[in-house]
């Protein structure tokens, strides 16, 4: 549809009740959506030209749920995405060149017949891109150009994951340019994480590729790390009566490698222990039989990491069961006990080398404060040392509970969220 008659129908309304399903939101909030589109637009048409032949894609972030750093151990998470996404607006073009302008980002320009790994690329949004056409080529698709302007509400730095949504969003693109929309949704994770892996240089796992693409609440069991097991579960958060709160705690990463990094080694190590690479490959029980020999081979924290893994990858089960059971109780009281265990066993919440610093454990005795007596749950949210804590509020009490939180933490540190149904998708 040219892009004059686009603005002409969202402006008429006619993609509200799409607006609404995709960003679980009313009507106030879904002619704010509207607005977010239109500019959109207008901006693709002062960069590439009005009356050009347009469509409109999105791909959601994401938030780990269940299973805190039990992916590098080949284990099982819970993830979903969330109503904050990246948008594009994009036009097929008659030369091979791809063009990708993302607002508040220089240009991004490639032949998509030029698909050579460029090493001063590393790290960039332009060797996502390259890495993404590549694969798609590598399965037998041809790619042609195509022009895209993008514009995110993803927090940067939240633990959501907006480099994941880039990869998801430019991959639902081309999915549905050049391959006919035939590659499913796991595939467009698995080929964004290919792109991150070999092209971008990050050695990621699949969870946020798969739960942004997925959509919903997405459980993947890693134990088979070249078909991981995806699946979507089905529950209906947007009529539970909570709301999902992402907390920053606006402390920082830096200096926190050595920390991050300790976790899988240390968890390695026990596996080494018994012959394995990783956790998932260790009889549970053959651990617990053994543990004062593991525990003098690789040290305490290593054991105790050891031991959050296997309670943790347990857990997702439950929380799983519960959402298919409608028992929100049972997956929040889930929740808290992943939480307790990434505090006290993986000892993920601050940095030991940092000891000043601990604005992640704050912000869990807050919650704990707040929340107690009103059935909520929460969590230290991602990797951990710093960054995010989740919670799941009652919406009766959400304006409550942020003003208290921010007076403490400071205004605009509570992000107020759902649980999107949708994963990749054109929205037209």
């Amino acid at each position: 549809m040219l892009s004059a008659k686009v603005k002409e129908w969202i402006a008429q309304g006619k993609y509200d009740e799409n607006l609404s399903y995709l960003y679980v939101c009313d009507s106030k909030k879904t002619a704010e959506y509207r607005k977010r589109l239109l500019l959109a637009v207008e901006n693709f048409e002062k960069l590439f030209g009005a009356e050009r032949d347009i469509r409109i894609f999105s791909a959601p972030g994401r938030t780990e749920v269940g299973g805190n750093h039990t992916d590098h151990q080949r284990g099982r998470v819970l993830a979903a995405s969330v109503n904050l996404d990246v948008i594009a607006v994009v036009s097929v073009s008659e030369s091979n060149q791809v063009q990708v302008k993302s607002e508040g980002y220089p240009l991004d320009a490639l032949n998509a017949a030029d698909l050579d790994l460029k090493k001063e690329e590393c790290n960039s949004s332009l060797a996502l891109i390259r890495g993404i056409i590549s694969k798609f080529t590598q399965l037998g698709y041809h790619i042609g150009g195509f022009d895209a302007y993008t514009t995110s509400n993803v927090l940067a730095g939240s633990g959501l994951s907006s480099s994941a949504a880039f990869e998801v969003l430019i991959g639902t693109i081309i999915n549905d340019l050049f391959c006919g929309g035939k590659e499913s949704a796991l595939k467009i994770a698995q080929i964004g994480q290919y792109a991150e892996n070999v092209y971008f240089g990050k050695p990621c796992g699949l969870m946020d590729q798969a739960a942004s693409s997925v959509g919903g609440f997405v459980t993947i069991d890693f134990k088979n790390i070249e078909e991981p097991k995806v699946e979507q579960v089905h529950f209906n958060f947007a009529e539970c009566g909570y709301a999902l709160c992402i907390i920053d705690t606006k402390g920082s990463h830096s200096d926190l490698t050595p920390d991050y990094a300790a976790i899988p080694a240390e968890m390695r190590s026990v596996a080494a222990f018994f012959g394995k690479e990783v956790l998932s490959e260790v009889d549970e029980e053959a651990f617990y039989q053994n543990i004062a020999a593991v525990r003098e081979k690789t040290g305490d924290r290593a054991v105790l990491r050891a031991i959050h893994y296997f309670a943790d990858n347990t857990r997702v089960l439950k929380e799983v069961a519960a959402l298919k059971d409608n028992d929100f109780d049972m997956f929040k009281q889930q929740v808290i006990e992943s939480g307790y265990s990434s505090y006290m066993y993986l000892q993920n919440v601050f940095s030991p080398s940092h000891v000043q610093e601990q604005g992640v454990s704050l912000t869990l005795a807050l919650c704990q404060r707040l929340l107690s007596g009103r059935d909520g749950a929460y969590r230290v949210h991602g990797g951990g040392f710093a960054g995010t804590v989740q919670s799941f509020v009652p919406v009766g009490y959400l304006n409550e509970f942020v003003e208290k939180m921010e007076a403490v933490l400071g205004e605009g540190s509570c992000h107020t969220l759902s649980i999107r149904p949708v994963g990749g998708t054109k929205i037209l």
